[in-house]
């Protein structure tokens, strides 16, 4: 039988801040040492004989680059599922359940966040493989991870004994906890019965339908009422709005797993991380001798511990005599703090939120289908941006209300509507678009194309587009 992983990709990594923001969140960057993310490495966790290939639920802001970074490492999704809007990991498990059991109600499905780091991959698909067995038969099987300290970020898992947290295969769960106070954590791990809630499980589909029909039948029902509205567009599954927007907003551990009488735990000892603050980049970046992690154009001067990353190209970051520190740059925005303080970084993300500062939750860089725009320079009444269109791809065909356009070529050659006229550009020609004109930009060629747009107007926002036709079945 095979196992269907089902890759959960929600989430904005506010830790992680500046490097990880709503509209680009940890998942995808490129934190490992071969350039290699999260998400991608969550992927792989298929490349073995057993494994089917993966479905992924993810959010309308991030399906491209679902699809882009499996293009990436040469995958394919089984299917990706797109939620309408956020509403936490229990509806999110549920509708992939679902979904799954259309066609094989006794699926396997290995539910894994796109955001953790798991060090040794044949490991864990050992442990799987031991734990396939119990979830046949009918049981919740989660995943528990041996702790290294008192973590209060984390569920714990409390098992009969001691001795059961070396087991090699599942283990009777006695009790479910869900993040507890330091004083708490200090006292379960005193008893040497516990370990960390990895929020990675493995169920048979028909185990999860029937736990939420009893344990959340309000959620059940609507998702059920969501699945049955959903539409499939461009490749992928666009969740019905109504039915989604019914379901509640709960973790499938408050939901389900604090309440279910049919759980085990598989031990797993083989390295594992949540990547959820700047302190815990460590664990999947080499430091040098000094125990510093650099990146970028980084230097360090008689500097320990620290983390100092720079991803501006040609700015150079340089730390002098800083012991246990973060400092990481960016085109937008630069964070300093103690490490120490890592799990702190989100609340700057809210400041910046209250204040009302853009880059609480976006960068310079915004990526699209068709490639990606950079803003250069924004002010009063103007904008320029450096835009990319990758071979093949376009823009909308669109206009917008209160702004006019020109568009100058650097690179490649384009194809450019206005109105009713259409024209091929090529380096050194541009085009203005004036106010309230229906325009597209198309990539007809081999090579990318690279352009300058200056934007003027009242009013610079992205939703102002209205969208007439979009390979891209975006609304």
């Amino acid at each position: 039988m095979q196992i269907h992983p089902v890759i959960l990709c929600g989430g904005s990594g506010t830790r992680l801040w500046p490097l990880s923001r709503k509209a680009y969140p940890k998942q995808f960057i490129g934190l490992l040492t071969d350039g290699g993310s999260l998400f991608q490495r969550a992927a792989q966790l298929c490349d073995a004989p057993g494994f089917a290939s993966p479905l992924i639920v993810t959010g309308t802001a991030l399906r491209f680059k679902v699809i882009e970074q499996l293009a990436a490492i040469e995958r394919t999704a089984a299917a990706v599922l797109i939620e309408p809007e956020a509403r936490n990991t229990a509806p999110a498990v549920l509708v992939a359940a679902l979904h799954l059991a259309a066609t094989d109600p006794d699926a396997l499905m290995l539910v894994l966040p796109s955001d953790h780091y798991i060090a040794d991959l044949d490991g864990f698909r050992s442990a799987v493989a031991a734990a396939a067995g119990r979830a046949q038969a009918g049981d919740l099987v989660t995943f528990g991870i041996e702790p290294t300290g008192p973590a209060t970020g984390y569920g714990y898992l409390e098992l009969a004994d001691a001795s059961a947290r070396q087991a090699s295969t599942p283990q009777p769960l006695t009790a479910f906890t869900e993040k507890p106070k330091l004083v708490e954590a200090e006292a379960m791990l005193a008893t040497g019965r516990f370990l960390w809630n990895a929020g990675i499980f493995l169920m048979s589909a028909s185990a999860v339908i029937s736990a939420f029909a009893r344990l959340a039948p309000d959620i059940h029902a609507a998702v059920v009422q969501a699945l049955a509205e959903a539409e499939t567009q461009a490749g992928v599954v666009l969740i019905g709005k109504a039915g989604w927007s019914a379901a509640r907003s709960i973790s499938l551990d408050f939901a389900i797993m604090e309440h279910a009488d049919n759980l085990a735990v598989m031990p797993f000892a083989g390295g594992w991380s949540d990547v959820g603050d700047w302190n815990s980049v460590g664990v999947i970046s080499p430091a040098d001798a000094a125990g510093n992690l650099l990146t970028g154009e980084a230097l360090a001067i008689d500097c320990q511990g620290s983390v100092l990353r720079c991803e501006v190209p040609g700015m150079a970051l340089v730390g002098v005599e800083l012991v246990d520190m973060i400092a990481v740059a960016t085109a937008d925005a630069i964070l300093v703090a103690p490490r120490h303080a890592s799990q702190r970084v989100s609340e700057a993300v809210t400041l910046l939120r209250t204040a009302g500062h853009p880059q609480a939750d976006a960068g310079r860089r915004d990526d699209r289908p068709w490639g990606w725009y950079e803003s250069l320079a924004q002010r009063g009444g103007f904008q320029v941006k450096q835009i990319f269109v990758k071979p093949g791809e376009a823009l909308s065909l669109q206009s917008h209300r209160q702004r006019a356009e020109h568009w100058i070529i650097i690179t490649g050659m384009a194809r450019v509507t206005v109105d009713d006229a259409v024209t091929d550009l090529v380096a050194g020609d541009y085009v203005h678009i004036p106010l309230g004109a229906i325009h597209r930009l198309e990539n007809p060629g081999d090579q990318p194309i690279l352009m300058i747009e200056v934007q003027t107007g009242a009013y610079l926002g992205e939703d102002d587009i209205i969208r007439y036709q979009d390979r891209y079945a975006r609304a």
